[in-house]
């Protein structure tokens, strides 16, 4: 069925948890608000992402350098309390965000971080070729957003498929240990640093 704009929306502000994820749990839900939520509890999402408005003070800033001292990424990871800082599990998690950075040289955390130029540039450069290729307009319209999924999942980090688990993105595995503890997680920001690079 298809699901309208104005339900997603309604659904984002009771749980505060993003479109692209509340329209997938209301065609799950056939269109009911009240089953996506639940669907969204189930999966931990809603839970984990209401207290995005609790302040993440505490955390770590990571240094990893990869093996032969060419490339490097300082990174730093946020949580509320010192006792989560302090864990193993916080530090590897901390780890897994520095080294898929190291792989994948991702320019931004999230999508929203992305200056709305650099968006219109994309779309501009996916309609040229595809126009290349002889694409009707209206099709190529409908493919552009697709486009542009496939770019932020190359340079946001949040989107990015993870290099340790196939099967889940970036944001998963935040949203996964946000739910293991109880806590709102943040990873606040990162430099990559390549030799000879600028």
């Amino acid at each position: 069925m298809a699901i309208k704009a104005s339900d997603v929306q309604v659904l984002r502000e009771r749980t505060n948890v993003g479109m692209l994820d509340c329209k997938k749990a209301l065609e799950e839900a056939n269109g009911d608000i009240e089953k996506a939520i639940v669907i969204l509890r189930e999966k931990g999402i809603a839970k984990s992402l209401k207290r995005a408005d609790k302040e993440a003070k505490e955390g770590q800033i990571f240094a990893y350098i990869h093996n032969g001292n060419k490339l490097g990424v300082l990174l730093e990871v946020n949580c509320e309390t010192d006792f989560v800082a302090r864990t193993e599990d916080f530090s590897n998690l901390v780890k897994e965000f520095a080294m898929q950075i190291a792989a994948t040289a991702p320019i931004c955390i999230n999508k929203e971080e992305l200056p709305k130029e650099k968006l219109e540039e994309e779309s501009e450069i996916a309609r040229k070729q595809l126009e290349a290729e002889g694409k009707p307009k209206n099709i190529i319209e409908k493919i552009i957003p697709g486009k542009l999924e496939k770019y932020y999942s190359e340079v946001c980090l949040l989107e990015q498929v993870s290099i340790k688990d196939g099967s889940k993105k970036m944001k998963d595995i935040l949203n996964e240990y946000r739910m293991k503890t109880g806590e709102n997680l943040v990873i606040r920001r990162f430099v990559r640093y390549k030799l000879g690079e600028k």
